[in-house]
């Protein structure tokens, strides 16, 4: 995998992703090591980040190497009208490895184009997040002992969220079944769902989810993403339309376990936190070792 770009989960073979994920399995075993001694990683995020930016960090800092960029673009030459392809040029001078978060889609494929050491996308607007779909199936591989055979329900916004695009090509190299749990303004787009029908895979669509959450295996819970309306109103309207509380878990499945990408909001209450089926701090752990080994493996680390 020397000197590749991980742009979309789809730059990665099935053969490759399962390589990751034992990966991830051995640094999570040793997270602490010096195998990026002498490394320099720049990580460039033109968009908030709390989770992937620091996950990212911990494992570039735990596996012994160094870190340049920034955490806004206000505090780079962005903020004085510098173009991305000259951002990108001029940072790999600087670095190993590119790490990027930006807020418009095909940003990420564009800088892996000019750059000419490998370029993570660490999301790229609505499109895709392919590191936190990594860690998504280490984390449901990790909990379920298998990605074959499961139903997996995605609720909140399909429509912007990246995660849940991401998500969902992945599991689809899979036999899996889809619950797909939306408001109408908020439906997994078209595209997706004709990609689905192409390979031949189950998928629903359902409103709601109450009456049918015993099936679930895991339950993808995302929240209603604020920055992705131009109308307020259109945001105010299903900002709260799921909320996932501890009543509700009462007659899942002894395996089904709650994942959520994260920052949650109000969609799972906290009373939910306490119970064994919640999953979502462990699965962002499981950030940090995923990122460990997607780091070593796109750098040609052994």
């Amino acid at each position: 995998m020397k000197n590749r770009s991980l742009v979309s989960i789809d730059d990665f073979s099935t053969e490759e992703i399962l390589r990751i994920l034992d990966l991830a399995e051995e640094f999570e075993k040793q997270p602490n090591n010096k195998l990026l001694a002498g490394k320099v990683i720049a990580t460039l995020f033109f968009e908030p980040s709390t989770r992937t930016r620091l996950s990212f960090e911990s494992a570039i800092n735990r596996l012994g190497g160094k870190i340049v960029g920034f955490s806004d673009s206000s505090s780079s030459s962005v903020s004085k009208g510098e173009t991305l392809n000259d951002t990108i040029r001029t940072v790999n001078n600087y670095c190993d490895l590119i790490v990027m978060r930006h807020p418009i889609e095909g940003s990420a494929r564009f800088a892996s184009e000019v750059a000419t050491v490998p370029v993570i996308n660490a999301g790229d607007g609505a499109n895709q997040h392919p590191t936190q779909t990594l860690l998504d199936l280490y984390s449901i591989r990790k909990t379920q002992g298998t990605l074959d055979n499961l139903n997996i329900f995605m609720v909140g916004d399909l429509k912007y969220g990246r995660t849940v695009h991401s998500l969902m090509m992945a599991m689809s190299r899979w036999n899996t079944t889809f619950n797909f749990i939306s408001p109408e303004e908020l439906k997994m787009p078209d595209e997706f769902k004709l990609y689905l029908d192409n390979l031949g895979l189950k998928y629903y669509e359902h409103n709601d989810f109450t009456d049918i959450i015993s099936r679930a295996d895991i339950i993808y819970m995302t929240r209603v993403q604020k920055e992705r309306f131009s109308d307020p109103i259109d945001y105010e309207k299903v900002k709260n339309i799921y909320v996932l509380r501890n009543s509700m878990l009462k007659n899942t499945k002894p395996n089904m376990r709650i994942l959520h990408p994260l920052p949650r909001v109000n969609e799972i209450h906290k009373d939910v936190d306490k119970n064994p089926k919640a999953y979502y701090f462990e699965q962002a752990l499981n950030g940090v070792f995923t990122r460990q080994a997607i780091l070593c493996s796109l750098l040609g680390i052994k």
